[in-house]
């Protein structure tokens, strides 16, 4: 399975074309949220219309940046809305977590470490109990992985607890560390700031391949 990874936008949408051009055909999109830059929540329709030309499945999660009231927007969009749910292609099984742990800015949609465990724990029982391999979508990294800034490592705690029980973790959230690594047999990556031009492309066969596809 080939995967389009993006994340990000946070409402500027103009490098997405050329991102979707240079991806080529793919299988599906992981869009790993900010959608928007504190709203409007429609803007995510420009966003998927933009996305329908590569004509395979868009699953899609909120980010720390977007309004709570964009998951209503991602449930009445062409997009699937991965944030707290389930979604088997092939013989792959996606979870999503939304929202980011909590930050120094009190953006708009936060959860609690405590809320990100419990909704990552019941998220992998179910993936457990369909098997195969999963991938988690979320959009604040695991802490100490992808998730460098100035101050320190700014990664979500509960999402750490992830490493070792899914094969692949696509985040984004921290701009400055866009890159890839393996931790425990977990291959995670932060795929980087769409509004700047960066994505990644993740080949899913017997070994998990990344490339970034940086404008």
């Amino acid at each position: 399975m080939r995967l389009l990874a993006i994340s990000d936008p946070h409402g500027d949408y103009a490098h997405i074309p050329l991102l979707m051009r240079e991806a080529g055909e793919v299988d599906c999109v992981l869009l790993a949220g900010d959608i928007t830059n504190f709203g409007p929540d429609e803007l995510a329709y420009e966003l998927f219309d933009l996305l329908e030309p590569l004509g395979c499945p868009v699953l899609a999660i909120p980010g720390n940046c977007d309004q709570r009231s964009i998951l209503s927007t991602l449930d009445a969009s062409k997009a699937i809305n991965l944030d707290n749910a389930v979604q088997t292609i092939g013989d792959i099984t996606f979870i999503g977590i939304g929202g980011s742990n909590p930050t120094p800015f009190d953006t708009t949609f936060e959860r609690s470490e405590d809320e990100l465990k419990t909704m990552l724990d019941d998220l992998l029982d179910q993936a457990d109990r369909i098997g195969g391999r999963i991938v988690l979508l979320s959009h604040a990294p695991p802490k100490n992985t992808l998730d460098r800034v100035p101050g320190g490592n700014a990664g979500s705690e509960a999402i750490a607890g992830a490493i070792g029980k899914v094969d692949l973790i696509v985040c984004g959230h921290i701009h400055e560390d866009q890159g890839t690594m393996v931790r425990n047999g977990t291959t995670i990556v932060n795929v980087g700031q769409a509004s700047q031009g960066r994505s990644a492309i993740i080949t899913i066969n017997e070994d998990i391949d990344v490339k970034f596809n940086n404008l």
